[in-house]
């Protein structure tokens, strides 16, 4: 089983946008209040996802519309976060090593990647607007 290896960073600029490509509206919302974090990828009929977020899923929903940017032989992933987080934009990136090189973006701010705040699960529970 391969392990995934993510750091995540604050965008301090908009200079991304220019290389920006893929945007995806995304709804995500948990079911539990547990610090245990599964996470399911699979397909289910989209009647049923929004009929789940709406009526089972704690608020607020996290919402966000979702970029990749090449830079260097990566692709980062920029969350824009709208609702109750809105002005929040994180960038992540996927690596192959803990102690992999990859370049560092203009628009490429703080670590926060062990900072709990910045997981979706805690910004359900504490948004970004209340900070």
């Amino acid at each position: 089983m391969s392990v995934e290896i993510e750091r995540k960073f604050l965008v301090v600029n908009d200079a991304w946008r220019d290389t920006a490509h893929a945007a995806q509206h995304l709804r995500q919302g948990y079911l539990n209040n547990e610090t245990r974090c599964s996470e399911f990828e699979y397909e289910i009929p989209i009647s049923d996802a929004h009929k789940m977020l709406d009526t089972l899923c704690r608020k607020p929903l996290i919402e966000k519309v979702r970029y990749h940017v090449d830079a260097g032989r990566h692709t980062w992933e920029i969350d824009v976060f709208e609702g109750d987080n809105a002005g929040l934009m994180v960038a992540e990136i996927e690596l192959d090593h803990p102690v992999e090189a990859f370049e560092r973006p203009s628009w490429l701010g703080e670590e926060v990647t062990h900072d709990v705040r910045y997981y979706n699960t805690s910004l359900s529970r504490h948004p970004y607007k209340d900070w």
